[in-house]
């Protein structure tokens, strides 16, 4: 396995800056541009809808209904570039991924909030596979009862990070905005819907 453990108390993690070259995540980039059906999610804060900060798209087989911040997510087909990533992940994480949450982040202005992906439908324990295409982002993560226990890390072109085990019970993490000159960004967080 190409990912390496990351060592944060209380989480599992794991981490390869180049788990796809260079020219295969170029042609990702490119197909996944084109072939995902990018939409901008209404979400739920503090009992008011608003529109996300990012386009997205829930990818994933026919039963995948996921529900997030108030919504139901009804999953679109998988687009073929993403179904043999689907399939080099399963193989190489032990995964069945049944699905994908896509989401593109066309400048720095646009982000992901403190949150965790503790859904029901995900179970107790998800691995999630979180694989960056386009401009590097900082990635960071703080322990939700302990404000010692944190982490930050930069997600790049073909970079991908596993969360498993108690890390969405143990922490929250975000994709923070920056004023920073930044190009656009595509995360792909393949998931396991658990079906009921």
């Amino acid at each position: 396995m190409s990912v390496k453990p990351l060592p944060l108390q209380g989480a599992e993690l794991a981490f390869d800056p180049h788990w796809l070259a260079h020219e295969a995540a170029d042609a990702l980039y490119a197909a996944v541009l084109d072939e995902v059906a990018w939409e901008v999610h209404r979400i739920r804060l503090f009992g008011r809808e608003h529109d996300s900060p990012r386009l997205s798209s829930w990818i994933g087989d026919p039963d995948a209904h996921y529900r997030y911040s108030g919504a139901d997510f009804r999953p679109h087909p998988w687009p073929p570039a993403l179904l043999a990533i689907r399939l080099l992940l399963a193989e190489e994480l032990g995964a069945p991924f049944n699905s994908v949450l896509a989401n593109r982040y066309r400048d720095g202005r646009d982000a992901m909030g403190w949150h965790s992906d503790d859904e029901p439908e995900l179970g107790p324990a998800p691995v999630i596979a979180s694989l960056s295409l386009g401009a590097n982002r900082r990635f960071t993560l703080k322990h939700r009862r302990d404000a010692s226990l944190k982490a930050a890390l930069e997600l790049g072109h073909g970079s991908l990070l596993v969360m498993s085990g108690a890390t969405q019970a143990n922490y929250r993490h975000a994709l923070p905005r920056t004023a920073k000159p930044v190009g656009e960004r595509i995360n792909l967080t393949f998931r396991v819907i658990e079906r009921r």
